[in-house]
């Protein structure tokens, strides 16, 4: 059997995030995922991609001008087993993006994030067509004290529980006023690190690298920032798969990952819930 054997098909949310806090890296779902669509082999779930608006969707939207409030998606998380044959990822991504095409016309646009920092550089998004718009050195995935790994987002909003715990990590404390009155703002008054970063927090060396793909044509007519060549990737040193810096330039072909099964996942720089 071959990766034109996969079925894919929606699924229900609570389904979907099960199977992501079990093989995603980072063991975490982004809560604000809508559209969820399997990936079943030999009649078992294999994998599951989520879709959802992008927490700063007002920033986001502008990467394509006049794109209406319900014009693009989000890919928030792709989580894939060891099961599945070669080319599995971009198969499924490619049939996937046919789906959204075909029932829901008034997407124009998706947008996701490699996460070259900790897994890959988007091998399987340039094997399904996706086109390469950024390529950033990360200041937004940090290492903090107790060895946890968390964006600056959970780590600088107070209603979230797993800043608690890294603030305990770090020997910080919660003032009285910041759990009684304060629920977005933090001890200092302000959305800030300073806490975690006298305590030892560094942001993860690497970079995080932006792609979209176009359901619409005439979209990519409107896009704002250039499409760049995955040549790119590494002049800026870039390049990542599965977790370890690579030293082979980039494959500027298929991008189809070499071996069998498995998913080099992405970590979306959106919003995200503890398991």
């Amino acid at each position: 059997m071959t990766a034109k054997d996969l079925e894919l098909r929606t699924i229900d949310a609570a389904t979907a995030r099960a199977l992501v806090k079990r093989v995603h890296y980072s063991g975490k779902v982004v809560n604000n995922s809508q559209l969820h669509i399997s990936a079943f082999y030999s009649g078992r779930l294999e994998g599951v991609m989520q879709f959802g608006p992008s927490l700063d969707k007002r920033k986001i939207l502008g990467l394509v001008e006049d794109t209406p409030w319900n014009g693009m998606l989000e890919l928030n998380r792709m989580a894939f087993t060891d099961a599945l044959p070669r080319n599995s990822e971009s198969r499924a991504l490619a049939v996937a993006m046919r789906i959204i095409r075909k029932h829901a016309p008034h997407v124009q646009w998706v947008v996701t994030f490699a996460d070259g920092c900790q897994c890959g550089d988007g091998t399987i998004y340039r094997a399904a067509g996706f086109h390469l718009v950024g390529i950033k050195k990360n200041n937004q995935i940090w290492q903090f004290p107790g060895g946890e790994v968390a964006t600056i987002l959970v780590a600088t909003d107070t209603r979230r529980p797993q800043r608690g715990r890294l603030l305990a990590s770090a020997g910080a404390t919660f003032s009285r006023v910041t759990t009684t009155k304060g629920g977005h703002i933090t001890e200092t008054g302000g959305a800030s690190m300073r806490q975690f970063i006298e305590a030892g927090a560094v942001p993860l060396p690497g970079f995080q690298l932006k792609y979209i793909y176009f359901l619409d044509p005439t979209a990519r007519a409107r896009l704002t920032v250039p499409i760049l060549p995955f040549s790119a990737i590494d002049a800026a040193g870039a390049r990542m798969y599965k977790g370890n810096r690579a030293s082979e330039p980039t494959s500027v072909g298929t991008g189809d990952q070499p071996g069998k099964g498995g998913a080099t996942p992405t970590r979306t720089l959106e919003d995200e819930a503890a398991p």
